[in-house]
């Protein structure tokens, strides 16, 4: 049965999409014409997103399965160049796709938004017709195999229609589902670190979080271990909603564990997370900071979002961040890897130590870098960052 994915309704910075999956339900929204608005913790922590929770969990756990069955047999032919140059493969549509699909289909409302990292475009371009027909094979292949949407067959237009749901400017008002399909796209590739990252953004604020780490062994990556792919010990899934905790269980169980960040407070005992490409974030920037710190242990370099994640179960304690001038970092490249850190216990700030504003659309505006780590540890890491940035900036 092919899915006609509906109209979209056209509203300033917000793509929102019909669900032509379910009868009529309207979506709540917060209201913000009280004089007295209660606090963000308060308002969203007092909230259930059990529905939203239970359908982004899905969503991510199917995407991994797809990625996981591509990378295990990468061909030439699934890496398509972008513009920008930099891989996509057919994963990272047949995700886009499949979680698009599979929350239209399991959340009980008409109106869908979603900021997602791809488009069509390049897709729907006649040299890659061949590679449309791959994803949408796949991405049936996926849902088949899940068995909860048996009456669905989707086309090529089907797919590229459920991807290019992703379209969404975001911004303050309304419900936001943010995706990166493949979050870190070139470990993927290499075999490495990669993650499935969805989160829910409510009025601007980020309330759900969900990474799927595929091969993110299950044990702790601390002191030097390998973060290389294991068979039969890694892939796991991350999940948070706001005021409720971050928890981790295994991409094959569902017996989660409760996890909180480091609570080391002594830097010469600390760890840190960095960027696997230096093109990524200034490795020299970082290695000062360090030092000033007093941290002793090399970098633990990986990809994606994975970082957040093994740093909410303590497996390092500092993560940092400093993308090269001129690079402005995306909502969906954070916003997962944000509540999971920080409702396990972790402070997420900028390098001036404000808090990360997810709600000025797809963009986020920040001072100079993304820092990361417990909140013993967080003033000291402000100092340090600051003196290590004046320096830079000096010497220039």
């Amino acid at each position: 049965m092919s899915i006609n994915f509906g109209s979209i309704i056209a509203k300033p910075k917000i793509t929102i999409t019909s669900n032509p999956f379910l009868v009529s339900s309207p979506l709540l929204f917060f209201s913000n014409k009280t004089k007295t608005k209660p606090s963000i913790l308060t308002a969203f922590s007092s909230m259930s997103y059990d529905k939203e929770l239970a359908a982004a969990k899905k969503a991510a756990s199917l995407a991994a399965r797809l990625c996981q069955k591509v990378q295990k047999a990468i061909l030439q032919s699934d890496v398509q160049s972008k513009s920008d140059k930099s891989p996509v493969t057919v994963a990272d549509y047949g995700s886009q796709a499949l979680v698009s699909y599979v929350l239209q289909r399991e959340l009980p409302s008409e109106l869908f938004s979603l900021v997602a990292e791809e488009d069509s475009e390049d897709l729907c371009k006649d040299a890659a017709q061949e590679t449309l027909e791959r994803i949408t094979k796949l991405v049936n292949d996926i849902l088949a195999s899940d068995g909860s949407y048996s009456d669905s067959i989707l086309s090529t237009d089907d797919v590229v229609k459920a991807i290019d749901c992703g379209k969404s400017e975001g911004g303050s008002q309304g419900r936001h589902w943010v995706l990166d399909p493949i979050d870190g796209t070139k470990g993927f590739l290499r075999g490495d670190q990669y993650a499935i990252a969805l989160a829910l953004l409510d009025e601007g604020t980020v309330v759900l979080g969900v990474l799927a780490c595929p091969n993110l062994p299950l044990t702790s990556i601390a002191g030097g271990g390998s973060h290389h792919s294991l068979p039969g010990e890694v892939g796991c899934l991350f999940f948070s909603v706001a005021g409720g905790g971050t928890y981790m269980h295994s991409l094959d169980s569902s017996s989660a564990v409760k996890v909180q960040v480091s609570s080391i407070d002594n830097p010469e005992e600390a760890s840190f997370f960095e960027s696997y490409e230096a093109a990524h974030s200034m490795h020299d920037l970082s290695s000062s900071i360090a030092k000033k710190l007093g941290v002793k242990a090399p970098p633990v370099r990986i990809d994606s979002q994975a970082k957040y994640g093994a740093l909410s179960r303590g497996d390092g304690v500092i993560y940092l961040r400093f993308p090269h001038k001129g690079y402005r970092e995306k909502i969906w490249d954070h916003a997962a890897g944000y509540i999971v850190v920080a409702e396990a216990g972790g402070v997420v700030t900028d390098a001036a130590g404000n808090p990360l504003d997810f709600s000025k659309g797809r963009y986020l505006d920040l001072d100079t870098g993304i820092i990361v780590t417990n909140q013993k540890l967080m003033p000291s890491l402000l100092k340090a960052v600051r003196e290590s940035i004046e320096e830079k900036v000096s010497s220039l």
